[in-house]
Order: structure tokens, then sequence, then C-alpha cells
């Protein structure tokens, strides 16, 4: 169902926008490569390793935190206002006689409702199917719930800002987070993943490489983030011509 068919009703924003991004295709393959990485955890923990722990954390930052948690994100983020600003019909939100930043803000609540599960209950079974103990799956819950606030904010303005938003934002997540960053120290601290990475190594307590984000940077960050892309796309709405 479309934003225009929705504008007319007496529906919150949010519940609008949430409507408007769920659908069956987008969910089922989110969900199914959730599926997958609960398989692998339970094959890594029916192996023979010494350190279950370091072997799951390794899985969930190359699975979930590289891959599971930024693309769902991007899928649903990006199509929060990208969809309706590409099909012309963002103009009926637009024109409605509330704050630009209510409409960016029910937009990322309502990605970020549809994502969570997605992404952090599969994300917490396969660590704990890992073996890795209550330390991984809480640290995992955690990390992979900051990352994705960070995202959310970041792909929310990325949908508003520039048609076919889904390649720039997996040449963002394949190409600079997962390429450019990991180069040296410097660029790392300009990716999202860095700081998710190290939130998941303190509460595990185990070591992962380019993870070194000392405290309270990797707690402070990534919600930062969130708030600069969400104002941009603010200041981007009210002065951008929807029609």
């Amino acid at each position: 169902m479309t934003v225009a068919a929705l504008a007319p009703t007496r529906l919150p924003i949010y519940r609008l926008l949430l409507r408007s991004q769920v659908s069956r295709a987008r969910v089922l393959a989110l969900l199914a490569i959730g599926i997958v990485g609960i398989v692998v955890g339970f094959a890594i923990g029916a192996g023979d390793r010494i350190d279950e722990l370091r072997a799951g954390a390794r899985f969930i930052n190359t699975f979930g935190l590289s891959l599971l948690v930024p693309v769902t994100a991007l899928v649903f983020s990006a199509a929060a206002l990208g969809d309706p600003s590409e099909d012309g019909t963002l103009v009926y939100l637009w024109l409605r006689p509330v704050r630009r930043s209510r409409i960016v803000i029910a937009a990322a609540a309502s990605s970020f409702t549809v994502a969570w599960p997605l992404v952090v209950i599969p994300l917490a079974v396969a660590a704990w199917a890992t073996g890795g103990g209550s330390a991984l799956v809480t640290a995992t819950v955690v990390a992979s719930t900051l990352a994705l606030v960070a995202y959310t904010g970041i792909f929310c303005a990325l949908g508003l800002r520039v048609k076919r938003s889904l390649v720039w934002g997996l040449l963002y997540i394949f190409i600079w987070e997962g390429f450019v960053a990991t180069a040296n120290d410097t660029a790392g601290r300009l990716a999202v993943r860095t700081y998710s990475r190290s939130v998941l190594t303190e509460i595990a307590d185990v070591t992962l490489r380019f993870s070194a984000i000392s405290s309270p940077y990797r707690w402070i960050v990534p919600p930062l983030v969130a708030v600069v892309a969400l104002a941009y796309a603010t200041r981007r709405l009210r002065r951008q011509d929807v029609a």
C-alpha cells in the first residue's frame, strides 16, 4: 500500500510510514538471511573449538555487524522517505501541517521497528548457538541495536538525498566500511561497524581486530551519528521540492 493511499486516513504518521515500508518480499528475504545465520551459528557450536567465545564473536562481527545489520537497515530506512520521494507521493506528507522533524523521526522510528526483530533476534539466537555463552548473547544484542540506530539515521537521510539509494548504500557498506575503513585506525573511526565491533568486544570480553575505540566514544558516536543524520534529513525535507 502506498503513502498516497494511506495519507487521507487519520493514522499517525508513524503507522502510515510503517505500513508503507513493510512488504512480504522484503521481510521474507531478510528473515531468510537471519535464518542462515542461525544455522551457521549451530554449525559453529557443533564444531570442536577451544575458544567458542572468540569463534562466536568473530562470526557475529563478520555476519551480523558487517552484513545483516547494515543491509537490513538500508532496505527499510532508505525506503522510508526515499520511495515516496521518488514516486512523488511524499507530497501527501509534506503538505500536512506538521513539523518536518516529526516526519523524519517517524520514518526512522518505523524503520527501526521493522528492522530490529529481523536483526537482533536471529543474531541473539545465533550467538547462543555458537556456545559463546550469555556474555556473547548480551554483547550481540547491545552492539547490533546500537549499530542499527546509527545505520537507520544514515540511510533515512541517504534515501531522501539521492536516487537509487540502495545502490549507494551498498557501496558504502561494502566498499567504505568493508574495505577502506579496515586500512587504518583513522579510516576505521569513520565507520559505524568499528564502534559496534568495539561494543561487542567490550561486553563479551574478547579481542577482535579493528576494535580499538575507547569508552565512552564507542557508546556516544553511533547515536550521535543518527541524530546528525536525521537533523540533516529534516533540513533537506524543509528545503526540498517534493511535488
